[in-house]
């Protein structure tokens, strides 16, 4: 009974940071995802399609609120340009990787990178993990969030501290100021 009477409060309460916004959408950008996915699945921008994009974005993320947990606050401004470093990195590396894989292989040199991690929130090293292994070249194989490390193999890597700083710099900061995280020390937040 307790259990229930808490999912029905946690369904009640309004997202972090209060107003008439989050209160009608406890999770904005799922319910604006939602909203655009139906849009592109109808073909259609007719008004009905935007009222029925409208209603899906509402009434979904309220259906499966208990399930999600609260909405995390995300920084904008920080989010776009990590988006837009991610996709860049990704060309690059495509061409970069394609130029290996295409020449001699013997000038590979393949190396397994120990990432300390800077904190131990799980959205952010999830999301380091997954940025990590959508670029050519890199592969995140554990995320071992005891010890506060992310392991990488590296297709070509030849110096490893330089590309662990790299990784740390181009992602891993990004993604803390993104979800306001501070950086512990220890690894751990």
């Amino acid at each position: 009974m307790t259990r229930l009477r808490s999912v029905r409060d946690a369904q009640r309460a309004p997202a972090a940071g209060g107003g008439m916004v989050a209160g009608l959408f406890p999770h904005p950008l799922l319910s604006w995802l939602l909203g655009v996915a139906w849009l592109l699945l109808a073909g259609s921008v007719a008004p009905v399609h935007w009222l029925a994009a409208l209603a899906i974005g509402w009434a979904v993320p309220r259906l499966v609120r208990a399930f999600l947990g609260p909405a995390n606050r995300i920084a904008w401004g920080p989010a776009l340009g990590l988006t837009l470093r991610v996709l860049w990195d990704i060309v690059v590396a495509n061409v970069a990787v394609a130029r290996l894989v295409l020449g001699p292989t013997q000038r590979l040199r393949p190396a397994w990178l120990r990432v300390p991690l800077a904190s131990r929130h799980p959205l952010v090293n999830s999301l380091l993990a997954s940025i990590v292994t959508t670029t050519p070249g890199t592969v995140s194989a554990v995320v071992d969030e005891q010890r506060g490390v992310l392991w990488v193999h590296a297709l070509d890597c030849p110096d490893a501290a330089a590309a662990v700083r790299e990784i740390q710099q181009r992602y891993e900061g990004p993604l803390l100021r993104i979800f306001g995280v501070t950086p512990a020390r220890d690894g751990g937040d």
